[in-house]
């Protein structure tokens, strides 16, 4: 098994036409992804490499049952391309955009969370992925070997350090997720544990997480108190000058 993300799930890419969207969208597709269309307004009727351009995330559901976006949209307007596609029914929006305002962070957060069933992966994060399954974000999928251990982290480059540590003991992967470091995300450490610790394949957690905050702290105790199963963590940041992250 896996957690938020599997063999079956189709992905919109917002903002397919650009370069970073390009790039990702299709290397993700030759990983075995199913990228089913991409959006962007005005652009509707066109293809990137015979994947179909909208003018919306709802023409896209409609036209390919995509359920989960990729969002890759510049930092102005990524606020109102996650919320089009949660209000659009995307199950999942994985918003890999960095530099997004802390106010249009907040606001997102809020929207989603409480007016909407989606779920929100991100801002600035790697994304997501399950080894063999699906890759949805920019996460190097050569370093990835399915298994039994689930990734959580904070830092971009640190998931790749732990994904890669775990593979070369012999280990693999249910699912790795990088949930971004910016002070306002869509899904808390909190929210992937109680995934990995429902998901039956799932034997062990890495988590990965950063000083600043007490997100680490609340993960530790919901920890000691709910999980069955044993977690390691690390947390970096010791020689961060002081006052920084």
């Amino acid at each position: 098994m896996s957690i938020l993300i599997n063999e079956n799930t189709k992905v919109v890419v917002q903002g397919l036409t650009g370069r970073e969207g390009q790039f990702h969208a299709l290397r993700n597709r030759d990983y075995g992804t199913k990228i089913v269309a991409g959006t962007r307004p005005g652009k509707g009727g066109e293809s990137i490499e015979t994947i179909p351009i909208f003018n919306t995330v709802e023409e896209a559901i409609e036209g390919t049952g995509a359920n989960v976006a990729m969002t890759f949209v510049p930092p102005a307007f990524a606020k109102e391309a996650v919320l089009e596609a949660a209000y659009a029914g995307c199950e999942l929006v994985v918003c890999i955009t960095e530099g997004i305002p802390a106010k249009d962070e907040a606001e997102m957060y809020d929207i989603i969370k409480n007016k909407t069933d989606s779920k929100l992966l991100g801002p600035n994060c790697p994304g997501l992925i399950s080894p063999g399954k699906s890759n949805v974000g920019i996460m190097p999928h050569e370093i990835t070997k399915e298994g039994n251990v689930g990734v959580v982290s904070r830092s971009g480059t640190l998931t790749y350090e732990a994904i890669d540590q775990v593979v070369n003991v012999g280990l693999g992967l249910t699912t790795a997720v990088g949930i971004g470091g910016d002070s306002v995300i869509g899904s808390s450490m909190i929210d992937i544990l109680k995934h990995f610790n429902n998901d039956s394949e799932t034997q062990g957690v890495v988590m990965i997480g950063e000083i600043g905050g007490n997100m680490e702290n609340e993960a530790a105790k919901w920890i000691k108190d709910n999980m069955e199963k044993p977690v390691v963590s690390f947390i970096a940041g010791q020689t961060a000058p002081k006052g920084k992250r």
